[in-house]
């Protein structure tokens, strides 16, 4: 039986994610308090409510089941609405609340990685038109260097933007995020302007703090092409080059490329210092001459395989080290995994998934590719955006209900624990948290056997 220990580089940081509306709880007014009032836009009409009332204070607790499990580091979102909340008038009380959270976390020896907007705007950015207003752009730098003055000497670590064309999408194509929009001409607008967003905000983050270490969030899904791959393998490439590289690729050259359409923002040409990676799940694309509004291509989840609840793909771990590969080749730029997860109220598949994860990012490293820490989607249940709190969609290491605040370790958050502290994957871990699939995991290496040859006749 094979034995082994997959030990990662000194300093790798290792920690978990949570996002401001997700946790916070007592609405502030962005967007999604908005939202959460027109019938039909959540599950079963839910609203966040209390969250896991982190606005209450009990970030605490929570950062103290953290640092308990051996994390060293968090990712978690300021709310601009509450720092924000009208043009121009900026709140103390908000900025001394993130202050105090920066410092639970210096405490507790966390490095904080900071997001300036994780799928939320200030009602009075809504009522100015969102994104698709060019002014946007500049406002969200003013509260990006607002940010860095008050907050700044806590942080070296800055995530701009949580997956722009996530939101751009969801927001102003899709219809299931605010503004709830079924345009592909304005999700792409509303991309240029998150692009400009990023851009205006990392120079501003830059002259308040030279030294600040400043990245971008970018959702990356697999692909399959369905058969005959010389069919349906350019949808599939078409579909790559717009939701995984399109973006990337922005940042890199200062040149948008969507489709037929190409927008020049020189402004934002090499504005990375870190690239992050929310891995997603994989899907099948092909050509389907039904679907003219997505330019005749779709993607689907496979046939087999697990899938992931309301259509979400197959869930496919080992999709991170061809999504790290490519990041790393076309960015050259240190690369931080800053969400992978699964969606598993039970914890049946958790265990399965955290090994089948590492265990990529751990054969990516031994390409030497610039992998530099890991944050697990997310530390506690939260509000699921326009999922509500759709008991299928629970991703935390604990769970949280809303209702009692009560919290429960799943007992994948003693597998991930036990990783973070040893800073390494043992078989000894995979043995006693997934008995069953530890040698299918791990095969070891074949017995030679005695081969006699005989002289041909």
């Amino acid at each position: 039986m094979v034995d082994f220990t997959l030990t990662f580089p000194a300093g790798f940081l290792w920690g978990a994610t949570t996002a401001a509306h997700q946790v916070e709880g007592g609405n502030a007014p962005n967007t999604w308090a908005a939202w959460e009032q027109k019938p039909g836009s959540i599950h079963q009409g839910q609203r966040a409510g209390l969250a896991c009332d982190w606005w209450g204070g009990r970030y605490a607790e929570d950062l103290d089941r953290a640092a308990a499990l051996g994390h060293n580091a968090h990712r978690f979102s300021v709310e601009w609405s509450r720092i924000e909340p009208e043009r121009g008038k900026f709140d103390g009380k908000a900025i001394a609340h993130y202050a105090d959270m920066i410092a639970a976390l210096r405490a507790r020896h966390m490095e904080p990685l900071l997001t300036l907007h994780h799928f939320t705007d200030p009602l009075w950015i809504a009522e100015q038109g969102g994104w698709l207003n060019p002014d946007t752009a500049h406002r969200f730098a003013r509260f990006a260097q607002i940010v860095a003055e008050e907050l700044g000497g806590g942080l070296t670590m800055w995530c701009t933007i949580n997956a722009p064309l996530v939101y751009a999408m969801q927001g102003y194509w899709l219809g299931r995020f605010p503004p709830g929009e079924r345009s592909l001409g304005h999700a792409l607008d509303a991309a240029e302007g998150l692009l400009r967003g990023h851009a205006a905000a990392y120079a501003a983050i830059k002259r308040v703090q030279p030294g600040a270490q400043i990245g971008l969030a970018a959702r990356q899904i697999s692909l399959l092409a369905r058969r005959p791959s010389w069919l349906h393998g350019p949808a599939r490439n078409r579909l790559r080059r717009l939701f995984n590289r399109a973006f990337v690729e922005a940042l890199l050259t200062g040149e948008l490329r969507f489709l037929r359409r190409t927008v020049v923002v020189p402004e934002a040409r090499d504005t990375l210092d870190w690239i992050g990676l929310n891995a997603g799940s994989r899907f099948v694309a092909g050509f389907n001459l039904l679907k003219p509004r997505q330019a005749f291509v779709e993607h689907t989840p496979p046939r087999h395989g697990l899938l992931e609840p309301e259509g979400g793909g197959e869930i496919w771990p080992e999709g991170l080290f061809e999504q790290i590969r490519w990041l790393a080749e076309r960015t050259g730029k240190p690369i931080y995994i800053t969400e992978h997860g699964v969606p598993d109220a039970g914890d049946a598949l958790r265990p399965l998934v955290l090994v089948r994860g590492l265990r990529s990012v751990w054969q990516a490293l031994n390409y030497n590719f610039p992998v530099k820490g890991y944050f697990y989607r997310t530390l506690v249940d939260g509000f699921e955006w326009a999922n509500g709190y759709d008991p299928r969609l629970r991703w935390g290491l604990f769970a949280c209900d809303p209702q009692t605040q009560a919290r429960t370790p799943r007992r994948s958050a003693g597998l991930y624990g036990e990783v973070c502290a040893a800073n390494a994957l043992t078989m000894d871990m995979v043995r006693r948290y997934l008995p069953d699939e530890a040698d299918a995991l791990f095969p070891g290496v074949p017995v030679q056997r005695e081969v006699t040859l005989r002289p041909r006749l």
